[in-house]
């Protein structure tokens, strides 16, 4: 089945014999990944089966990005002729919204907080919602989140050992999930998801191993044993944690599932005991592995041509001087090769030659080009692509100082002839960076290139520092990715805009769950909660019914997502 963003014509409440939309509360939201998701899967009848009621994102910029998708999941056929205007046109004058369409805005605001989880504030604001939320829906919800993971991640647990004020103890990112698991024990959903990255599996706090009191924290919210933990990856189908499973096997790898991206991470499957006791073996929750991988070619292979920016200049002549000089110093240094990787390597070299002829290529603003690579398997273009956009948004390149352009074009004609990304010691001397590290092996792989023929290496935050890591495999181009190639390896359909700065924008999309990968959960958890359909229906309608008489409130607004239906 093809997964479908936008547009619906089905009426708010469902018809007779219609399955209403399973309310969803997402914590930690980022700008909306998991999310968006759940929010655009549809069943078979080509209904709604999730409905975004709650989400909760203290990152002023990613919630401004969270918060304009839940407003557009208001409009049941389409998204306002206005988002595609300001899409298409000029994405620096976004319009007044509130004023535009008061109602939608409204609701989103309503739907969607900036709140710090475990604050204060937001604790008490939050209990009072997910109250609202219990006493409307009963138990018939998901609950959404991925803790920031900065403290358990590799990445950061190094940079933590090089800090002599860095006490593990006083890390409150330590023990977020904690704030996840509150939420559960007071909304006691059907189902939750969480998601955190693979350093979680050997974290440690305080001698004892973070994972295992992670999952207690979750397996006893509301009672001991009070839920079943599943793993999502294929081989562990139908088993849970108290099969014997080992922390490693929670890991889902995205390649294998349509992802074009080696992205590892952690996704734990919270079934509450009385769902699981009645969930039929061969239905509980397993992600299918996909027939193919998808490179990265298949995804931004066809999408316009830019050249980098200078950071010192952005004039044309001058960007076409600088690369004609990393052209010759690179075949000046041009490293001892086989014949035929040597051609290889020369052509690269060349197809960079022919770009500083002529007009110079653009850096942002293609008007009339959203091209989509053919080979890119039809449901993820199908969910990538929207007919009604004329450029890409949020497709703008970085500017790069003139050693780090010859560095690009050197490490991109490399991996053009030899099949792999240069390690340090494949650069010449005169290309090598000014790095104390540099030929110690600790950065080996400063200069990534991603290989077209292949899933990329995981888009991380850290995409938004330098791009060094994510440098285009096209050599023409000598360039790091753009936020728009990046959301494209996350999945994130073309007309997702990000909020904030350009460096905001690399960080949204790197700490984001690839939504297509979200949607493939999504639509495993709708098996599962099938058989709650039809008595969940006359419990919501019976606790909706008692809220109202007893407190006059109405009830917690429904979205017309344009994405969702209903």
């Amino acid at each position: 089945m093809i997964p479908e963003q936008r547009g619906s014509t089905e009426p708010l409440d469902g018809g007779p014999g219609m399955t209403k939309q399973i309310p969803v509360v997402d914590l930690f939201a980022g700008p909306g990944g998991l999310a968006e998701g759940f929010a655009s899967f549809k069943d078979l009848s080509g209904r709604a089966r999730f409905n975004v009621v709650f989400s909760v994102e203290m990152e002023p910029t990613a919630h401004r990005t969270l918060l304009l998708r839940g407003f557009l999941r208001k409009f049941r056929c389409g998204f306002p002729t206005e988002y595609y205007d300001f899409l298409n046109r000029n994405e620096s004058r976004e319009p007044d919204w509130a004023s535009l369409y008061p109602r939608e805005w409204q609701e989103a605001c309503d739907e969607t907080r900036c709140l710090t989880l475990g604050s204060s504030d937001a604790r008490s604001f939050v209990r009072q919602r997910i109250g609202e939320i219990r006493a409307l829906y009963g138990g018939n919800t998901v609950l959404l989140g991925g803790p920031p993971c900065q403290s358990y991640s590799v990445a950061g647990r190094a940079r933590n050992v090089g800090n002599a004020l860095y006490d593990p103890a006083n890390d409150k990112r330590q023990s977020l999930y904690l704030e996840y698991a509150k939420v559960l024990r007071q909304l006691q959903p059907a189902v939750a998801v969480m998601e955190n990255v693979r350093g979680m599996l050997s974290a440690k706090h305080g001698g004892r191993e973070i994972f295992s009191d992670v999952m207690d924290s979750l397996a006893n919210a509301g009672g001991k044993d009070r839920y079943r933990l599943y793993s999502l990856a294929p081989h562990n189908a139908g088993r849970s944690w108290k099969d014997g499973l080992n922390p490693k096997d929670f890991l889902v790898r995205a390649e294998e599932h349509g992802i074009p991206q080696k992205r590892h991470r952690v996704f734990v499957v919270c079934i509450r005991n009385d769902v699981a006791a009645t969930v039929q073996s061969d239905l509980r929750p397993a992600v299918g592995q996909s027939d193919c991988m998808v490179s990265v070619h298949d995804v931004i292979g066809a999408m316009p041509m830019l050249r980098s920016r200078l950071s010192w200049d952005d004039d044309d002549f001058s960007w076409q001087q600088v690369l004609k000089k990393a052209h010759r110093l690179a075949l000046r240094h041009m490293p001892s090769m086989a014949p035929e990787m040597e051609n290889k390597f020369r052509l690269a070299l060349d197809r960079a030659l022919t770009s500083t002829t002529g007009a110079a290529l653009p850096c942002r603003e293609v008007q009339g080009d959203t091209a989509f690579p053919d080979t890119c398997p039809s449901a993820l273009r199908e969910w990538i692509v929207d007919p009604n956009l004329t450029r890409l948004p949020n497709n703008e390149t970085r500017g790069h100082i003139d050693e780090d352009i010859a560095r690009y074009l050197y490490a991109a004609a490399y991996a053009f002839a030899s099949g792999r990304s240069p390690r340090a010691r494949d650069f010449p001397r005169a290309l090598a960076a000014r790095h104390k590290s540099w030929n110690t092996g600790k950065f080996d792989d400063r200069f990534r290139v991603q290989l077209p023929d292949h899933p990329s290496t995981t888009i991380t935050s850290h995409i938004s520092k330098d791009g060094h890591y994510f440098i285009h495999p096209d050599s023409a181009q000598c360039r790091s990715l753009t936020v728009r190639e990046a959301a494209r390896l996350q999945t994130f359909p073309d007309n997702y805009f990000f909020h904030g700065s350009r460096t905001q924008q690399y960080v949204q999309v790197g700490n984001a769950v690839p939504p297509y990968l979200a949607w493939q959960i999504a639509r495993e958890l709708s098996e599962v909660l099938k058989h709650r359909d039809s008595t969940a229906d006359k419990d919501m309608a019976d606790r909706s019914a008692r809220v109202i008489r007893r407190s006059g409130a109405e009830p917690i607004p429904v979205p017309l997502a344009s994405s969702v239906g209903s």
